[in-house]
């Protein structure tokens, strides 16, 4: 398709569109539209993990100056078409579906969750409104162990629910019985895999404004999915789909929790209708913590058999994974970690049983990476144990297991939750993994780490593999047009979240157009500008909505070749698209403006249009992935460990990925560091804890820990490519690669620089406190290692 449109600048390091305007503080985020008349809104959120709600007295937050509005569930039941917001994935292993409501009538399940909502001039009154709703609760045991959660005589963190198992399924082929029999190397671990939330620098945010002339509703929403959002509000509301439009206007970062479809969505909206006038909320970040979804806890118990030289017989063992109050997301995160497992090895057998639980804690929905850091975290350590106990080198052990490139595209055992089969499409795993030890000099290492002993430092080197699948169908739509102008616009179901897309479908269209990037406006995230969308989740922009700008580009390209070939008698195989125009070929500066074109186009009453042609120089695509694309990669990390504090430092970082065509490198770069610094955060700092009552006891940044920039490395990056068969631009995804092999990489050096000690790292996150107590040097003061226990704090 696009052998008649060179790429000057598919391919290049093309300075991101997005930023200018960033930069000028001219970022137009939810909390930057402020609209005549505009209210603000309040939630009151609830104080318990488990609770029913006895009554709610609201008087004195309705007696309040400046308060406009008090609403319980009470209050907008008759305004709702549906008693639960039907968020809902379909899956067969769900026994429970546990859709929210928008506020809680009868119980609380999670500390934070929305009970009333207040509306008032601004946001401190009605704050102070919300303090004064008296609600009478009656404490309920809460389930916060997802392991004793599945024991018989465990309290029900559902009221409506009989049980705690909320889903199971298992992820398994091939005969592993066989596989560990007689196996010359057999060994079993546990595992305590912890992950924490988004954070990103801006939270989660809706607008609703009343349009009296349709009777209808615009809805700025700093959401992933505001096609999603409007769906989910045309059902709630009873509203036909023309009277609801969506908007994700700037969005600072969305990572996974902006894809779910919160209460708030429709709480704000409703407001907005009954009183008439703009409402705006804003997430604070205590909010973030208690009721945006996270990450949660993954409890794997597995084997891993193998023969005498390495290579692996099979992997088997249960997955016990902590789901939250509530399933926004379906199977998804714990599918994703499982299914992840396998890697780029040949695996003979695998089976794993998985189980999902109940807790009275904020639901677990995917962030970055989604599940699939914690599976590889499994693999890439199993495969460390399996290598130390033959004597072999972890790199080595890798490339005896490594699916080869002659054996693209490989078909694995499992099945994806669409039903399909997982197969790679392209790459080769050997070759990424040698040019990343080589580029770190991994040979040498032991010279080097032995002479740092010697001087009294404890440095290690530890690497990961990962893959992932990336480019999710079923589709993404765009719309190229061109207007009288002169000027092309890009529309798009696609939504920013500060990755570059508006940059990347710009350098797709331009290529095919023959323009400037200065001449395409792009609008992503709008559902009056692209009735049909998906968004931003597993990493699928560049792959869905840049094929469909590439098809939508194309076929305008065609057609004002055609146009233009009418209007100046030439034949379209001599005609070339240059700065704006169409030339002669061998004549620059000949021809005419694609302007002039797409004004004869636009037509004028009582005159044929030229050369039979339809109307208008614009076109509509959709495009649909025959399959998922599948990037992959491998990280190397070099750490120094303090062994008197347990402090680790990261002393280098290479990353050698592949995300088939590169169509911006220093977007997929930003991405990839992006991301390791989000995984050095899951393997070294964040731990949302909670007490045995379900109360979170990490609710700021002063006790829920961050990596900043001097905690992360400077990030050596070297690319490959292996352009995918899925789609016509050979694409994969790359926004979640960083995260993917992060804590596993570390975890492998901090155990290689502690080795003289015998740690053992099989907890994340990987704390001082943990470390030490695991080392002789320890002082008793500190007290025992955290062991299952799940929840309990440190000592």
């Amino acid at each position: 398709m696009t052998g008649d449109a060179p790429s000057r600048l598919v391919g290049a390091r093309v300075p991101r569109l997005e930023d200018p305007p960033l930069l000028r503080g001219r970022g137009r985020f939810v909390g930057d539209i402020a609209l005549p008349g505009m209210l603000h809104a309040a939630f009151l959120r609830s104080p318990y993990a488990h609770a029913r709600i006895e009554a709610i007295d609201t008087r004195a937050a309705r007696a309040l100056a400046g308060v406009h509005a008090v609403y319980t569930a009470a209050d907008i039941a008759p305004h709702l078409k549906l008693p639960r917001i039907p968020v809902g994935m379909p899956s067969g292993a769900i026994r429970h579906v546990l859709d929210p409501e928008v506020l809680a009538s009868r119980e609380v399940c999670h500390v934070g969750e929305a009970v009333a909502m207040v509306v008032a001039q601004d946001r401190a009154t009605a704050e102070d409104a919300a303090r004064l709703i008296d609600v009478d609760y009656a404490p309920l045991a809460a389930v916060v162990d997802p392991v004793a959660g599945l024991d018989p005589g465990a309290p029900r963190a559902r009221l409506d629910c009989a049980d705690n198992l909320v889903a199971s399924f298992r992820v398994g082929y091939g005969d592993c019985g066989r596989a560990f029999t007689d196996a010359p190397v057999a060994l079993r671990e546990n595992f305590l895999l912890h992950k924490g939330g988004g954070h990103s620098m801006e939270g989660r945010g809706v607008l609703a404004q009343p349009d009296p002339a349709s009777d209808g509703i615009v809805v700025f929403d700093s959401t992933q999915m505001p096609h999603r959002a409007k769906a989910l509000l045309v059902a709630m509301l009873g509203l036909p789909e023309h009277r609801v439009r969506v908007v994700a206007p700037d969005v600072g970062g969305g990572f996974g929790p902006k894809f779910v479809f919160y209460p708030e969505e429709v709480a704000v909206p409703l407001a907005a209708r009954l009183l008439g006038r703009p409402v705006r909320w804003l997430e604070d970040r205590w909010e973030h913590f208690v009721a945006t979804t996270q990450e949660r806890d993954q409890i794997w118990d597995v084997e891993i058999a193998a023969d005498q030289d390495g290579r692996l017989r099979g992997i088997r063992g249960t997955l016990v994974h902590d789901h939250g109050a509530y399933t926004p997301y379906g199977i998804a995160l714990p599918s994703n970690s499982a299914t992840n497992l396998i890697g780029p090895y040949v695996l003979p057998a695998y089976d794993l049983d998985v189980s999902l639980v109940i807790t009275n804690k904020v639901p677990a929905t995917p962030t970055r990476g989604a599940g699939r850091p914690q599976g590889t975290f499994v693999m890439e350590r199993l495969l460390d144990r399996v290598a130390e106990k033959l004597g072999l080198d972890r790199g080595d052990i890798r490339r005896r297991n490594m699916i080869a490139p002659d054996q693209m595209p490989y078909v694995t055992g499992v099945k994806t939750r669409d039903g399909g089969t997982m197969t790679y499409d392209s790459g080769d795993y050997p070759a990424c993994m040698a040019t990343a030890l080589e580029t770190a000099g991994w040979g040498g290492f032991r010279t080097r780490q032995a002479e740092a002993r010697k001087a009294g430092r404890h440095i290690g080197i530890g690497l990961a593999n990962y893959v992932e699948g990336t480019g999710r169908g079923p589709f993404e739509a765009a719309g190229v047009r061109v207007g009288p102008s002169g000027r092309i616009v890009i529309s798009t179901g696609a939504t920013a979240q500060g990755q570059g897309v508006a940059t990347v479908l710009a350098q797709i269209c331009a290529d095919q157009l023959g323009v400037d990037l200065s001449a395409i406006d792009v609008i992503a995230g709008d559902t009056a500008a692209s009735p049909l969308g998906l968004g931003a989740f597993a990493s699928r922009q560049a792959a869905t909505a840049g094929s469909a700008v590439l098809s939508a580009s194309h076929i305008v390209r065609e057609k004002i070749l055609a146009a233009a070939s009418s209007r100046l008698e030439v034949a379209p195989a001599d005609l070339t698209l240059r700065d704006g125009r169409v030339e002669v070929v061998g004549a620059p500066g000949s021809g005419v403006t694609i302007a002039d074109l797409a004004r004869d186009l636009q037509g004028l009453p009582g005159y044929a249009l030229p050369g039979g042609l339809a109307p208008g120089l614009a076109a509509e695509a959709v495009f649909e992935p025959p399959a998922i694309t599948y990037c992959n990669g491998t990280h190397v990390v070099e750490v120094e460990v303090d062994p008197e504090t347990g402090a680790v430092r990261l002393l280098r970082w290479i990353v050698v990925h592949d995300c088939g065509r590169l169509l911006n490198p220093t977007l997929v770069e930003g991405q990839i560091r992006g991301g390791v610094a989000h995984g050095i955060g899951q393997a070294l700092y964040e731990w949302m804890r909670y007490d045995d009552t379900g109360q979170p006891t990490t609710t700021t940044y002063a006790d829920y820990l961050l990596p900043g920039a001097a905690e992360v490395p400077r990030i050596e990056i070297a690319h490959l490519e292996s352009p995918s068969p899925q789609n016509p631009l050979g694409v994969k995804g790359a926004g979640e690669s960083g995260t993917i092999p992060a804590a596993a990489a570390i975890a492998a050096a901090v155990e290689d620089a502690l080795a003289p000690f015998g740690v053992r790292v099989t907890q994340l996150p990987i704390t001082p406190r943990r470390l030490l107590a695991q080392l002789p040097i320890v002082s008793e003061d500190l007290g025992a290692v955290l062991t299952p226990g799940r929840q309990a704090a440190e000592p």
